[in-house]
């Protein structure tokens, strides 16, 4: 039986639920940008030069997402910027402009010539220009411009775990070819960060911007070779989200994306699930999810429509009336005085017609003369015809009733022999052949039409009297009806996509048709004939199979892309439409919610609230296009550090798997060391691991995979982003530190790839 009326009423609250929703809370779009000029800060120099000897360094965190610098007696970092430069001649002024770090973002045609210190990516130093002239600015702006000769001021650098030789050999004669500097000692960021946090024994777990690693430390020395690294870090996520968001627009999204936006995203609004799984699973439930979304509002110009008053639309609406009176007075004026002119045609030609009356020939034919007329017969079907046409105009003005039917033509011509009619009566017989061969045609017309009419009058009180008599049978026959509708809909709808995708096999067959149809010798279907030679025509739709040509060009534009041409034209909604009110009304299983109406309410659609949240969407609305709508996004991306292969397919092991192996595999295989004091202190560090529940998370998933009783502990850093620096400042004026720097007269007389091992650094390999 059909749906009842409370049904109905629940289900028209639910569509329109959404009305009762909060204005939804819009987030601009951020990105990098210029922010101000830094003027070069002298005084940090001139302080340093005050300090004791051995207790002033210049520190510079080196990441691949940021390049920190300041001095070793300070809090915290004078300067922080990306490691870009972007260099370009301006032929107009004929200068060359160049310009490092945050600058870069100052000039439009700067950001166009954008380049990275390091290798997409990854932690590793791959273009050196960039890498000076970074380092030019971190100098000028530290307020060495000053200094003459070289760098007067030791410096201490991170570089990334396992960095390569060659990477660390071209840093070093950097620094003392190009700089000068007196010493140079290189540390790892995340051993800095643990340092800097008072940690002695644990786990480090490093998640930065190139890369995570875990690396174990006891007793303050790092136990290198137990290392592990997961290539996936910060730029890895924002790629990644860049990726998502453009799978999810397929259409084409009217905003411009880029890297430096995903990163911002990343930052302001993922987080990690605590149950991944399970919160997947719900996560675009209707319920709640207008609080679960986020939307990213980007720029756009709405299109300024003027709202006039009631009184200018009045107006508007009258003068509208008044120029229809007149357009309709004009009309029935013209109406008239065609109506006056063929009457007056009409009594001229009944004139003729009596004057004809006992006229000998040669009087009639100077009469038929002067009226044009060729001859009696003629004059006959200009009279008839003139009255006809008068009369009709007479009953539309009046409003009368329609005309009657006209008799029928007269064929008596026809079954006379050509040798019997002069030529005349030749021409004549000719014609009424031709309106017999009409005639015929639309009396076959209206007998076809009335055999449909017949038809389907038929097989409506066949189909009835079979409901009548196998009531389920009936409905089998509907249903399977339905679904055969249905399918042909989805094969319309997928060869529409196709066409839209220029890498699809009907698309790229339609564009070798085109190709070919163009082409000078055009081959196929027509049996590969070519141009006849000396001419630019061919025979080309001569063979009714070459406008099948045309019918794969085109296809995908009508409703039905079948190969049953009327199948192609039959309005296939209409007809589930009408199959599914048969349903509804004699099937008690079937109700609205199976209805080809109800699948496409956007209430109804997963795909909808995927892309557009728990609204519904006006694709006239300039604002509401340019409107990003994060969710299942918001813990996909920071999902692929716990399950790299299953969400990102990459072929590694997720940190959780990472720290089980180091913890419960690889530490316990060592002589003289427990277990449970790594345990004690799981140390988080690096950017990557500012998402919330991040910590959670991962002690939930590790607490399964230990020991009972196992008393783990995880922290983070007190600030994940500058304690790498603030150790690194640290520990710069240590005795360790002093031991541990290479001075240029070590680098002179040992070369380039010359290094002191310290429990902050990479062992020499």
């Amino acid at each position: 039986m059909a749906p009842s009326a409370l049904d109905d009423i629940n289900m028209a609250g639910r569509r329109d639920a959404w009305k009762t929703l909060p204005s939804p809370k819009l987030h601009p779009v951020r990105e990098a940008k210029f922010e101000k000029y830094l003027t070069p800060q002298i005084d940090g120099h001139e302080r340093a030069l005050a300090q004791p000897e051995g207790q002033a360094a210049i520190v510079i965190d080196n990441g691949s997402s940021t390049v920190r610098a300041g001095w070793s007696f300070e809090s915290k970092p004078r300067l922080q910027i990306p490691p870009i430069m972007a260099k370009y001649r301006d032929r107009k002024l004929g200068r060359t402009f160049s310009f490092a770090g945050q600058d870069c973002y100052a000039d439009t045609t700067a950001r166009g010539h954008i380049r990275n210190a390091f290798e997409v990516g990854t932690g590793i130093v791959s273009n050196w220009d960039v890498t000076e002239h970074v380092l030019d600015h971190v100098f000028i702006k530290l307020g060495m411009n000053g200094v003459d000769g070289a760098i007067d001021m030791p410096i201490v650098m991170t570089e990334a775990v396992a960095n390569l030789a060659y990477t660390r050999k071209s840093m070093t004669e950097i620094i003392f070819e190009c700089y000068g500097a007196p010493a140079l000692v290189y540390g790892i960021d995340s051993l800095f960060s643990y340092r800097h946090n008072k940690g002695k024994t644990g786990l480090v777990v490093s998640s930065s911007y190139s890369a995570t690693h875990m690396i174990p430390v006891y007793n303050s020395k790092p136990m290198l070779a137990q290392a592990i690294r997961l290539n996936w870090g910060g730029w890895h996520a924002a790629e990644y989200l860049l990726k998502l968001i453009k799978l999810k627009y397929l259409g084409g999204f009217p905003g411009k994306l880029n890297a430096s936006q995903a990163e911002a995203m990343v930052r302001d609004f993922c987080y990690v699930s605590k149950d991944y799984d399970n919160e997947l699973a719900h996560y675009l439930d209707w319920t709640g999810l207008e609080e679960r979304e986020r939307i990213v509002q980007y720029p756009y110009t709405e299109e300024v429509i003027v709202q006039k008053t009631e009184e200018e639309l009045a107006r508007i609406t009258e003068r509208k009336k008044e120029s229809g009176r007149r357009l309709q007075e004009q009309a029935a004026k013209m109406r008239l005085e065609r109506l006056l002119k063929k009457e007056q045609e009409l009594e001229y030609y009944k004139d003729v017609q009596r004057k004809l009356v006992d006229q000998n020939k040669k009087e009639t034919k100077r009469l038929l003369d002067d009226a044009e007329v060729k001859d009696e017969a003629a004059l006959d079907r200009m009279v008839k015809d003139l009255e006809r046409t008068i009369k009709k105009a007479r009953t539309k003005d009046l409003g009368g009733e329609q005309e009657e039917e006209q008799e029928a033509p007269d064929f008596s011509l026809l079954d006379v022999p050509d040798d019997q009619l002069d030529e005349a009566g030749i021409k004549q017989k000719r014609q009424q052949r031709l309106m017999k061969s009409n005639h015929d045609a639309r009396a076959r017309a209206k007998a076809e039409k009335e055999a449909e009419k017949a038809r389907i009058a038929e097989e409506a009180r066949l189909d009835e009297e079979r409901r009548t008599n196998d009531l389920e049978g009936w409905l089998e026959d509907k249903r399977q009806a339905r679904l055969a509708k249905l399918a042909l809909i989805k094969e319309r709808d997928r060869l529409k996509a196709d066409l839209g995708n220029r890498k699809s096999l009907a698309s790229q067959i339609r564009m070798k048709n085109i190709a070919n149809l163009a082409s000078d010798t055009p081959t196929g279907g027509a049996g590969g004939r070519k141009r006849r030679r000396g001419g630019d025509d061919d025979d080309f739709g001569a063979d009714d199979n070459d406008w099948g040509v045309y019918r794969s060009v085109a296809m995908g534009a009508n409703k039905g892309d079948s190969d049953d041409e009327e199948e192609g034209e039959e309005d296939l909604e209409a007809s589930v439409k009408a199959l599914e009110q048969d349903l509804l009304e004699y099937d008690k299983d079937f109700t609205y919610e199976n209805t080809l109406e109800a699948q496409k309410d956007w209430t109804k659609s997963l795909l909808h609230a995927f892309r557009y949240g728990p609204r519904p969407f006006d694709a006239g609305s300039s604002a509401e296009a340019h409107r990003l709508h994060l969710n299942v996004e918001r813990i996909r991306v920071p999902e692929v550090l716990f399950q790299p292969s299953a969400i990102a397919g990459i072929d590694q092991a997720g940190i959780v798997e990472m720290a089980s192996d180091i913890l419960t595999q690889r530490l316990p295989g060592i002589t003289g060391i427990d277990q449970n004091d790594f345990l004690r202190d799981v140390f988080l560090t690096g950017g990557n691991t500012l998402f919330q529940n991040f910590d959670e998370r991962l002690r939930t998933a590790l607490t399964p995979l230990l020991p009972a009783g196992a008393p783990l502990t995880i922290r983070r850093a007190q600030d994940a982003v500058l304690d790498a620096w603030k150790g690194a400042a640290g520990w710069a004026t240590t005795p360790d530190a002093k031991r541990a720097f290479v001075t240029k007269e070590e680098y002179q007389e040992k070369g380039a790839e010359y290094i002191k091992e310290h429990d902050m650094g990479n062992a020499f390999s």
